[in-house]
C-alpha cells in the first residue's frame, strides 16, 4: 500500500503549494494596494502645492499625472490578481478535497490491514 501513502503525501504537498500560491497572491495585492495609497497621497500633496487638481488643466503637475497613471495601473493589476485569487481559491478547495479522499482511503486501508 505504499502507493496510497505516496498519493497522500503528494496530495498533501499539492495542498501546501496551493496555499502558498494563494498567500503570495494576497501578499502581492496588499503590497499593490499600499503602493496605490502612497501614490494617491503623493498626488494630493503635489496638487496642493500647485493649486491645480484638474488632471486636464494645462499646468497640472507632470509628477502628479505620472503618479496617477501608475496608481491606475496598480488598480488594474489588483483587479487581475483578484481574478487569479478566485481561481487559486477554487484550486485549493479541489486539492483539499482530493487530499481528504486520499487520506480517507489510506486510513481505510490501514484499518483493513489491522483486521487481517
Amino acid at each position: 500500500m505504499k502507493s496510497r501513502e505516496s498519493l497522500v503525501r503528494l496530495k498533501g504537498f499539492q495542498v501546501t503549494e496551493k496555499r502558498r500560491q494563494l498567500q503570495q497572491l494576497q501578499s502581492m495585492m496588499s503590497e499593490f494596494e499600499r503602493m496605490a495609497k502612497e501614490l494617491e497621497a503623493q498626488i494630493g500633496i503635489e496638487e496642493k502645492k500647485s493649486g491645480i487638481s484638474d488632471p486636464n488643466h494645462f499646468a497640472y503637475p507632470t509628477f502628479a499625472k505620472a503618479a496617477r497613471q501608475r496608481a491606475d495601473n496598480l488598480q488594474g493589476s489588483i483587479r487581475e490578481l483578484k481574478v487569479q485569487q478566485e481561481a487559486a481559491e477554487l484550486a485549493l478547495e479541489e486539492a483539499e478535497a482530493e487530499y481528504q479522499k486520499a487520506a480517507a482511503l489510506e486510513e481505510r486501508d490501514g484499518q483493513m490491514r489491522v483486521r487481517a
